[in-house]
């Protein structure tokens, strides 16, 4: 970092923090300004000389990364959509690196097939933030936004497994048949090791009670699953989704209720530090990317660009609203959703993370990440951008149902919550005039949700009896989550409405162990 170290972690941290406010007053995606400030910073005599290894990237970025995107899956909704999802993640993005590849071995003159695959690689993994924010926030189906992030977490197993591929054949010569058996041993092992490694992390937990050890479990799974799995030479990505993935889905999960809240705040942040600081690196490494591929024809560069990143989007496109066409899955995918599913297919952090781990020696490197710079700049901007309009202009809006169902579930859980009361009251374990209070507390909230239905957001301003009822509150907190994990079972409701109201029973435990403040 040059003689000036202070100057530049607080250029480098400026860079973070403007894009971000920038990015909500513009109403554009936050990576399309993180790239130009890193630039900038990157301009700095106190930033000459940064280079960021490979491994650094692909052993601190990645494994936190792809482990909470894993561990925030929705099972039941991932699997009534396997095959739409499995036809994205294997069919396209296998489809999207060999097509790269060709694209770029022809546009390129003399670069390597193993340096094409490496670029085709890094670009064909989608990545969701963008899109799904969007999607959320227009209210579209939330199917759509299932799909995507299911297509998004297979797709980086599957596109790590081809580089990894792609590595090999930088290294040596490597058969067809030898691909074969080196590609099921490292899917396989990836798979053994995740699964073993979730079971004990699972028994682990159950030592640690204090928030600071549980998140701290928590901070190390991802590592503990990426970098003995690359060690086993069994993929660690793959290790590390399905750590997170059955992690996930366990009904204790890693932290326990009291730590969640803290763990989702600190998981969120290290997510976004994450994904912006590979955005700012990829800036500040602009201007040395622009002087190795200053030899070659800016006609030719943008030409080679605009190839790769048509082929992308137009592959994709197609691919969703042909490909998809015919596949049934419960219900068929609508024309106009398919067409959403295409231009949703912005690239992101991922891409960035595999383009800046490709191997300091390989051929072509700096026009690699050039041209992987480019799709991840267009997609998003040009994307996720126009996303919101088009949603609009195809009228794919939230169904009816999907906006009651968390009334509906709000009802069923108090409902539970008041029937647990009624037992305890009948039990002598609660005296008349406290569940009496509590009584009309819940029957407030139930009112309220009763009366309009979909709109209320459950007994805001309303306040808990005091702290000296905290076991009785705990009984009721314990009946609503019980009722609220059976619905998501019965399929009576989904996993963003089951993550909200568990969030908010969170609260509610966190202010009985806090002592209702």
């Amino acid at each position: 970092m040059g003689d000036h170290p202070f100057v530049a972690i607080l250029a480098f941290g400026i860079a973070l923090l403007v894009p971000g406010v920038l990015s909500k007053r513009l109403n554009v995606p936050g990576p399309i300004l993180l790239v130009p400030f890193g630039a900038l910073v990157g301009l700095l005599p106190a930033m000459r000389g940064l280079h960021v290894q490979p491994e650094v990237v692909l052993n601190v970025f990645l494994p936190p990364l792809i482990y909470r995107a894993a561990f925030l899956t929705a099972p039941r909704e991932s699997r009534q959509d396997a095959i739409p999802i499995t036809v994205l993640a294997v069919g396209l993005t296998t489809a999207t690196a060999l097509c790269v590849m060709v694209a770029a071995g022809l546009a390129v003159p003399g670069l390597p097939w193993a340096a094409a695959l490496a670029l085709g690689a890094a670009i064909a993994p989608t990545d969701p933030v963008a899109a799904t924010s969007v999607l959320q926030r227009v209210g579209a189906p939330r199917r759509l936004v299932t799909i995507l992030e299911g297509e998004s977490l297979l797709n980086d197993g599957v596109a790590l497994t081809l580089f990894g591929l792609a590595l090999s054949g930088l290294s040596g010569p490597v058969t067809v048949a030898d691909g074969v058996v080196e590609l099921l041993r490292v899917v396989c092992g990836g798979i053994l090791y995740g699964l073993a490694l979730a079971w004990v992390i699972g028994k682990v937990r159950r030592v640690f009670h204090d928030p600071g050890s549980q998140i701290t479990l928590s901070l190390l799974t991802p590592f503990l699953a990426y970098l003995p799995a690359e060690q086993l030479h069994v993929s660690g990505v793959l290790a590390t989704i399905v750590t997170g993935f059955t992690l996930g889905i366990s009904p204790q999960g890693v932290l326990q209720p009291a730590s969640r809240l803290t763990g989702q705040v600190f998981w969120r942040v290290l997510s976004h530090l994450l994904e912006s600081t590979l955005f700012v690196l990829l800036g500040v490494q602009v201007m040395d990317v622009f002087h190795e591929v200053r030899d070659r024809p800016w006609t030719q560069l943008a030409l080679t660009a605009v190839v790769i990143v048509a082929v992308v989007i137009v592959l994709r496109l197609a691919w969703t609203t042909l490909v998809l066409a015919p596949v049934r899955a419960g219900r068929p995918i609508e024309r106009r959703q398919r067409v959403v599913l295409g231009w949703a297919g912005m690239r992101g952090a991922i891409t960035l993370a595999i383009a800046l781990s490709i191997p300091l020696d390989a051929p072509n490197r700096a026009l690699l990440i050039f041209l992987a710079a480019c799709v991840v700049l267009v997609t998003l901007g040009g994307q996720a951008t126009t996303l919101a309009p088009l949603l609009r202009r195809l009228g794919v809006g939230e169904p009816e149902e999907e906006v009651q169902e968390e009334a509906m579930a709000r009802e069923a859980i108090l409902e539970a919550a008041l029937a647990r009361l009624d037992d305890l009251a009948a039990d002598d374990r609660v005296d008349d005039r406290t569940a009496e209070v509590f009584r009309q507390l819940f029957e407030l909230r139930l009112d309220r949700v009763r009366e309009v239905l979909g709109e209320t957001e459950g007994g805001e301003g309303e306040t808990a009896p005091e702290s000296h009822h905290k076991g009785l509150r705990k009984e009721l907190v314990r009946a609503q989550r019980e009722k609220l994990q059976h619905l998501y079972r019965k399929g009576v409701i989904g996993a963003d409405t089951m993550r909200r109201l568990d969030h908010e029973l969170d609260v509610e435990e966190r202010r009985r162990v806090s002592g209702g403040a």
